[in-house]
């Protein structure tokens, strides 16, 4: 998952950066309203962590204008705002959950794979899609029964795919999905990785459809 986080405190956003990079998501960090805006009119993001104290808009008003532009984007407020009626204002403008700080990166990186599973109309904390078993809270994946290791590229492109089976993804929205801000792309990168994950997991899962994208079929 590709993620906007808008905080204007350098070293908590350098904090969370390397943490949710760790925890295999990919990071892209504005520091005021007018560049999370711009970020948003130009990349498809899976989910905007949002600071409310931002030195250019308010974090409310800025959530207030992505609903009433009716952005459907999970949202996540990170804040040091912990009155009840901050939390309500919060949830009431229309985020998706509410965290105050300081808090553990890694109740962070369950809340947001939480969301995931509502996003995606899961209730089990695992993606089971025939033979394929993955534990997205510690990135396993297993093929009947044994575990299959993948690099973190790897796994986050299986991740995309098996996210919404039967919906083709195309080479441009995979690649806004595995690379963030100045990350350099090889233009053969998707096809590479592809080929790895079908060394990896069998052929047969991930199925080409030539000039368009790449699938993976619901399971029979």
């Amino acid at each position: 998952m590709r993620i906007l986080l808008v905080e204007d405190d350098s070293m908590l956003g350098d904090a969370l950066c390397r943490s949710l990079t760790q925890d295999g998501f990919v990071v892209d960090w504005a520091q005021n309203a007018e560049d999370a805006e711009l970020s948003l009119s130009s990349v498809v993001y899976g989910l905007v962590l949002l600071d409310l104290g931002l030195p250019d808009k308010e974090g409310l008003e800025f959530l207030s204008d992505q609903r009433s532009a009716a952005n459907p984007i999970p949202i996540i407020i990170l804040t040091a705002r912990d009155a009840v009626v901050d939390r309500i204002a919060g949830l009431d403008t229309g985020a998706d959950d509410y965290l105050v700080k300081p808090f553990d990166p890694d109740e962070l990186s369950a809340r947001i794979r939480a969301l995931q599973r509502r996003q995606a109309g899961r209730f089990s904390p695992l993606i089971e899609h025939g033979s394929l078993v993955i534990n997205p809270a510690i990135r396993e994946v297993y093929r009947n029964g044994e575990r299959i290791w993948l690099t973190a590229k790897e796994y986050a492109l299986l991740a995309a795919l098996i996210e919404r089976p039967g919906t083709l993804l195309s080479k441009a929205s995979i690649e806004e999905r595995l690379y963030g801000w100045g990350d350099e792309v090889e233009s053969n990168a998707v096809e590479v990785h592809i080929h790895n994950l079908r060394k990896k997991l069998g052929h047969g899962i991930i199925r080409t459809v030539r000039g368009v994208g790449y699938i993976i079929e619901e399971p029979s």
